[in-house]
């Protein structure tokens, strides 16, 4: 007797049950893995109103090494010298980034944003007064550009102990930037800092 295949049988359902489940698993796994680019610090990612120091992320040495490798072959790859910068930004490793940020700004002087990323990596790396001197150059690029006001704020109140600097860089981002998202929340670091 010739048995027919039954494609609906308990024996394809566990497998297939068991084969989409470990797929998630592995998805979730792999995509964690994968941070995503860092983004210029803002009042909203920062935690108890300070510029945000991500948890570590994880970081994929791998991908790493690709980005130093591109570098080492192609030393003027905007893009690989930024994304390295932001990968191990967002790893927590600020005094390895201060060298990608640099690089990339090197290659684009006029880029506030990684300018900006620069001076914040180089004030968790412990070089308080170099991140300020970068910030200020941020500002030579663009005087109304929030985050860099609202990153010197934040600098020197916790990394300076000057409220009344940070006040002053806090006015000036309402200032230039009226409609800045995080308004509210900046008008608040004023008056807890007062």
């Amino acid at each position: 007797m010739r048995h027919e295949y039954s494609p609906f049988s308990p024996m394809n359902a566990v497998t297939g049950a068991a084969g989409i489940f470990l797929g998630i698993i592995v998805g979730f796994v792999i995509g964690a893995g994968q941070a995503q680019p860092g983004a210029p610090l803002s009042a909203a990612t920062a935690p108890n109103d300070a510029i945000h120091s991500p948890a570590a992320a994880v970081v994929n040495e791998a991908e790493l090494q690709a980005y130093r490798d591109i570098l080492a072959n192609d030393p003027k790859n905007l893009k690989a010298a930024t994304e390295l910068g932001n990968k191990l930004y967002d790893a927590g490793r600020f005094a390895d980034a201060v060298p990608a940020y640099q690089q990339a700004l090197a290659l684009d002087p006029r880029n506030v944003s990684v300018s900006t990323d620069l001076g914040t990596a180089m004030f968790y790396a412990g070089r308080t007064d170099e991140a300020l001197k970068q910030l200020a150059q941020s500002l030579e690029i663009d005087p109304a550009h929030a985050q860099t006001w609202f990153n010197i704020g934040i600098i020197r109140r916790d990394g300076k102990r000057d409220s009344k600097g940070a006040v002053q860089a806090w006015e000036q981002l309402l200032k230039v930037a009226p409609n800045y998202p995080e308004a509210s929340k900046v008008r608040a670091l004023i008056q807890q800092t007062n």
